[in-house]
């Protein structure tokens, strides 16, 4: 790595000791789970067989030129993290896929999203890849993967993704819910969950909404700070979250991030900052980050205008990283949807919470 910088920036270290667990009461909100069958990705019901359906995860863009996104705003949990150039790209876990149409605009792959995916047992699609760092691993069968037809993929995919005229070359893939289900019945991938799943997150039952009111207060997150052009990849995508009404409204590049679709702003029920070591790979500044590993790396979990601080685990291609506080309790979170930020440890002190 390039910076020896502590992994805790000032505001993350406070947190850590202003921390203090409570509870006061709240009102169920509409969409908090059920005893019926929940989503294991949002809590919230879903119809009979759609809990056991496998999400199929989706490689988004997030240049400039490249927004806004269309369909996004149907992903139940979006991955962020930085790419080369210090920018990010996006990857949105979609469930009830098939009935979706126009998803993108689809990028191509890098290793650490598809290690995110297995976390969630999904089926993996993009176009194109960083063949040297991740051309192996989308071609093994640890990967249920829906490719583009483009150099570097042994078994491409065929009815999933085409490009529109309205955006040029590369900005213009569209991925098709009901392609993409037939090139999945063609390559003989499971559409229901695997024997080995494991649920990644813990949601709070109706009782327990509320259970954080006692820890701190954050209703504006900078997972890059707020001085454009530092080097983390979310400072030059100007990302930042407001809490507002009981959701994370998303802003970038200066203004709010919307739907194509709908030309609605994006919001979330939880926001969580995962702290992870990284390095540049080569001169062409790809990078790599750690995406496993027992070290108890910091991570920050924000829901319900509450930040609650703990560390994460994960010990294998198919477990999930686990979230636990500072009691080693499993981090709850509101019913609904989730957006998770990749941190690099080297620059953890550029983010910006207040």
């Amino acid at each position: 790595m390039k910076r020896g910088k502590k992994i805790l920036s000032m505001a993350l270290a406070a947190l850590l000791l202003a921390a203090a667990p409570g509870a006061s009461a709240l009102a169920a909100p509409a969409h908090a789970a059920s005893a019926g069958q929940v989503s294991y990705l949002t809590g919230q019901p879903v119809a009979a067989g759609q809990q056991s359906q496998r999400p199929i995860a989706v490689m988004l863009n997030n240049i400039k030129s490249g927004c806004p996104q269309s369909g996004i705003a149907e992903a139940s949990v979006v991955y962020e993290a930085p790419v080369e150039g210090r920018i990010t790209r996006l990857m949105g876990l979609y469930e009830n896929w098939p009935a979706i149409e126009n998803i993108g605009y689809v990028r191509s792959s890098r290793d650490y999203f598809v290690y995110c995916a297995l976390e969630h047992d999904a089926i993996y699609c993009h176009y194109g890849q960083a063949t040297p760092y991740v051309g192996d691993l989308l071609n093994s069968p640890r990967v249920d993967n829906v490719s583009g037809a483009v150099a570097g993929i042994n078994v491409p995919a065929q009815t999933s993704y085409s490009r529109t005229g309205r955006r040029k070359a590369p900005h213009n893939v569209l991925a098709s819910g009901s392609g993409i289900l037939k090139d999945v019945q063609r390559l003989g991938y499971s559409q229901t969950y695997h024997q080995t799943f494991k649920p990644k997150f813990v949601f709070m039952q109706p009782n327990e909404l509320g259970m954080y009111a006692a820890y701190p207060t954050v209703t504006q997150i900078y997972p890059g700070g707020t001085t454009a052009n530092k080097r983390n990849g979310y400072s030059r995508v100007q990302a930042r979250f407001v809490y507002e009404n009981g959701k994370y409204y998303r802003y970038q590049y200066g203004k709010k991030q919307v739907d194509e679709k709908t030309g609605q702003q994006i919001a979330y029920d939880n926001v969580i900052l995962q702290y992870c070591n990284g390095e540049v790979r080569d001169k062409n500044d790809y990078l790599a980050f750690g995406c496993h590993g027992d070290i108890g790396a910091p991570v920050q979990v924000f829901t319900q205008g509450k930040a609650i601080n703990g560390t994460w685990t994960r010990h294998a291609d198919g477990d999930p990283a686990v979230y636990v506080d500072q009691n080693g309790q499993r981090i709850k979170l509101t019913p609904g949807k989730t957006w998770i930020c990749l941190v690099w440890n080297d620059y953890a002190g550029d983010v910006v919470l207040k």
